[in-house]
């Protein structure tokens, strides 16, 4: 008799199945929420000022790799900029308080970071998109990170410049308390020293295109003013661009100029900005499919991007060159 019910009940089951996928009917992100099964959302916070983000086309490509992935999954993205990282970290409490998301993606590791020690404790799985200091010796527990090689590349970029003869060059760093802007300023620092260029060295900023046009201002009005100049970022060397020009140097013959990152914006100036270039939509979509894995009971793990590559236009030339 047990046997034939729960026959019955299989195949009822089964019929109720086959009617809802003809609907397209979906369980409810709440119904799954109130039975433990999950919010079929992640999460993603920004600790940034909102009028910098709506200039940076970095976030803008970052989150369309990352829905790429999460529509497939229909999976939800509930997104979230906060001032610093202690509001970010009052959004992750409340989030787990609520049962919002089921994991978060994290951005802009820091120098001194509160976020992963937060997280492991309230054990919600992320994804840290960048590197944590220290993180060569292996991932935290129930954290995977995508890491970028911020000294590498600053070191393909030094060496780049130093073989067209340049010798004084000035980094226009973002923020001093993110990992991958001290990573950028110690690899500018040991290329420095190794190559013997003294007059080598970083400044830091917001991110904004004011404070690049100020810092460029005030490094060009020094007495011997840098030959080359990289911008963490293309608002602050667009920014920058038309400082130089408005100073009556010339980009390329006077004053080289490299942006970190590769965009639209960098092929709007006059000249193109040589930059760095690397698929930011794909490191979207890599961080998502690591989230999803961690959500699918994978194991934690550290993944190494590619070294972005480097794309030489017309605002870097040799030393007094053309």
């Amino acid at each position: 008799m047990h046997e034939l019910t729960g026959h019955r009940s299989a195949v009822a089951r089964d019929r109720i199945r086959r009617v809802a996928e003809q609907l397209g009917w979906h369980p409810s992100t709440a119904a799954r929420a109130l039975s433990g099964e999950g919010s079929a959302t992640v999460g993603l916070v920004v600790a940034r000022p909102a009028a910098n983000l709506g200039v940076d086309s970095f976030f803008l490509q970052l989150i369309s790799g990352i829905q790429e992935v999460l529509a497939e999954r229909r999976l939800g993205l509930l997104f979230q900029v906060v001032e610093d990282v202690a509001a970010e970290c009052a959004v992750y409490r409340r989030w787990w308080a609520e049962r919002r998301v089921d994991g978060v993606l994290v951005v802009d590791p820091c120098t001194d970071d509160p976020r992963v020690g937060l997280l492991d404790g309230l054990g919600l799985p992320d994804v840290v998109i960048g590197a944590l200091p220290g993180s060569d010796t292996g991932p935290h527990p129930g954290l995977s990170q995508i890491r970028a090689d911020d000294a590498g590349a600053m070191a393909a970029v030094v060496g780049r410049l130093h073989e067209l003869g340049h010798r004084r060059i000035v980094h226009i760093a973002g923020l001093p308390s993110l990992a991958h802007t001290d990573r950028r300023i110690r690899s500018l620092r040991i290329e420095a020293d190794r190559r013997g260029l003294t007059e080598a060295h970083s400044v830091t900023t917001d991110y904004s295109d004011t404070e690049g046009a100020a810092v460029t201002r005030r490094v060009l009005e020094v007495g011997t003013p840098p030959t080359a100049i990289v911008y963490d970022n293309g608002v602050m060397a667009a920014a920058g661009v038309a400082v130089t020009a408005g100073l009556g140097f010339r980009v390329r013959a006077d004053v080289s100029v490299v942006s970190w990152e590769d965009s639209a914006l960098c092929r709007l100036t006059a000249p193109w900005l040589t930059a760095l270039s690397r698929d930011t939509v794909a490191f979207g979509r890599l961080a998502a499919r690591e989230l999803t894995a961690l959500l699918d009971g994978g194991t934690a793990h550290t993944i190494r991007v590619p070294l972005p590559r480097l794309i030489e236009r017309g605002s870097t030339a040799a030393v007094n060159g053309g």
